[in-house]
């Protein structure tokens, strides 16, 4: 758990990367993230050598043997003079890691060149998911004297207030929270009690293999390790936990910003070797198909793609551009038959008119198992956007099982719906996952509660329009009001009053 002191040093180092004029958040979080992962190479280098001592036999190393190797470590580098930080970190150690290669690092004279590296030792394991994104990585601090600061910020949280890589996960956490606008194409930070209820609604467990096609900062793929690492820890098995820690977690993003810091984030997570790649999800390049148990995303919006490079098996769904169907459809196409999805739209997916709109809509009723609607309010992703959006729940099949759908409408998430998000105490979300995991209590609702059941047939004569409004009925109680006279009476009461009143005032004056 991140305390109020924890954030109070993130804060202090956020502030000193801003007066040192990098006042891009997105820019702010990516450096950070260099000097985390450098000094993470330390640490399990540290922990090598802490075996190899214990056990008196060799083990594979991160740093190259030699002097100037050695001088690359976080260990002995972070209390010298600024400027010699400065130099080993910005001519060698950046260096170092963009040619990263088996787990290894490569030697690099103080002029910045890189020698050849090391044979790879063999068994070693291969480079992390957060390591092959680092070629095209800048190191924008600006000064020694910066530099110095958060590294010593660092060190202080790491060293006083990190426990474990929860705790790291946490305050990665903290500071993905610290991007607050939207980018290009709609896309943004899910909140994660957002993600974390999407998460209890399918449930996964080890063996699922776990995708989100628009991954940003991965936010989906750590909650759902969160959960699966909370509910079943103590019973994996020694294969499920090599593959939770990496073939299990698939993310792609078109950003390799976001790919370096999604990758980081997992590996905080205990997940090292995902498989987090560069790739348009909806583009021709990508031909996965029926390869996942499980889809969690948050897809963009906004965007709208070139016509000529969307894949033909998704226009043949749903044919458009708009990037919030075509997301739909190649959910349906990466799934395995039995897959289960929860993923967020846009309002405008659940009424839409158009035929595009219209065919996905028809496509999960009639060939797939749609099983819920949950109407979120406005408020939920600000401060990035007052967007009004749902989160969509449902099986690939190929082959129907929508009997009834079921709809909730959720008024309250726990936090104020303004920009400030404060937490409040109404909250539906817990009562939205109890009663989404137990529907046969809700076959007796009426249409006039929060949540209720609407049957195939219905929402098939209404032209597979999923917007809860449709369906939702409201209690009309009539009210009383007196006869008109004596309405009149009470206005002619309140004006002598204040004829009175102003005549007493005019004898005052």
């Amino acid at each position: 758990m991140i305390t109020g002191a924890i954030k109070n040093k993130v804060d202090k180092i956020w502030t000193d990367l801003w007066a040192g004029g990098i006042t891009n958040p997105l820019t702010v979080i990516e450096q950070l993230t260099y000097l985390m992962f450098i000094r993470s190479l330390d640490e399990e280098e540290l922990e090598a050598e802490a075996f190899e001592n214990a056990a008196g036999s060799g083990v594979p190393k991160i740093f190259p043997a030699s002097a100037s190797g050695q001088a690359m470590r976080w260990s002995r580098f972070k209390h010298g003079d600024p400027r010699a930080i400065y130099d080993v970190i910005s001519r060698r150690v950046f260096p170092a890691i963009k040619h990263m290669r088996h787990g290894r690092l490569p030697d690099v004279t103080e002029q910045g060149e890189v020698l050849e590296p090391a044979a790879s030792v063999a068994g070693n394991e291969a480079d992390t998911a957060f390591a092959r994104y680092m070629a095209d990585a800048m190191f924008l601090i600006p000064t020694p004297q910066v530099l110095q600061k958060i590294i010593t910020g660092l060190d202080d949280l790491y060293e006083h207030d990190i426990a474990d890589l929860d705790m790291q996960g946490d305050l990665y956490e903290y500071m993905l929270s610290k991007l607050s606008t939207a980018g290009q194409n709609g896309q943004f930070r899910t909140p994660k009690h957002i993600r974390e209820m999407m998460v209890e609604l399918l449930r996964p467990m080890p063996e699922d293999t776990i995708c989100d096609p628009a991954c940003g900062t991965a936010g989906f793929l750590v909650s759902a390790a969160e959960y699966v690492r909370k509910r079943c820890e103590a019973t994996m098995t020694a294969e499920q936990w090599a593959h939770f820690a990496g073939p299990m977690f698939t993310g792609f993003d078109t950003d390799r910003t976001m790919l370096r810091l999604s990758a980081m984030n997992l590996m905080l997570h205990s997940i090292s070797h995902p498989e987090i790649a560069y790739q348009d999800s909806v583009s021709k390049q990508n031909d996965i198909r029926d390869r996942y148990t499980v889809c969690l995303a948050n897809p963009p919006f906004k965007g709208t793609v070139d016509a000529e490079s969307i894949h033909d098996n998704l226009k043949a769904v749903t044919n458009t551009k708009k990037t919030e169907l075509l997301f739909l459809a190649l959910f349906l196409r990466m799934l395995k038959k039995g897959g289960r999805c929860a993923c967020i739209v846009p309002d405008g997916v659940l009424f839409g008119a158009s035929k595009a709109h219209t065919a996905i809509r028809k496509e999960l009723v009639e060939n797939h198992w749609l099983r819920a609607v949950i109407s979120m309010p406005s408020g939920v992703f600000k401060p990035y956007a007052g967007v009004s959006t749902a989160v969509l729940v449902f099986v690939k099949t190929g082959a129907g099982g929508t009997d009834n759908v079921w709809f909730y409408d959720m008024k309250a998430d726990g936090f104020s719906l303004d920009d400030k998000r404060n937490a409040v105490p109404e909250n539906d979300i817990p009562d939205l996952i109890a009663r989404f995991h137990h529907p046969e209590r809700e076959a007796d609702r009426r249409r006039t509660e929060q949540s209720f059941l609407v049957p195939k047939a219905e929402i098939v004569a209404k032209g597979y329009d999923l917007s809860i409004n449709k369906y939702k009925e409201v209690d009309y109680v009539p009210v009383a009001y007196p006869p008109t006279s004596e309405i009149m009476a009470d206005l002619r009461r309140l004006e002598a009053d204040i004829s009175g009143g102003l005549a007493e005032l005019e004898g005052m004056l």
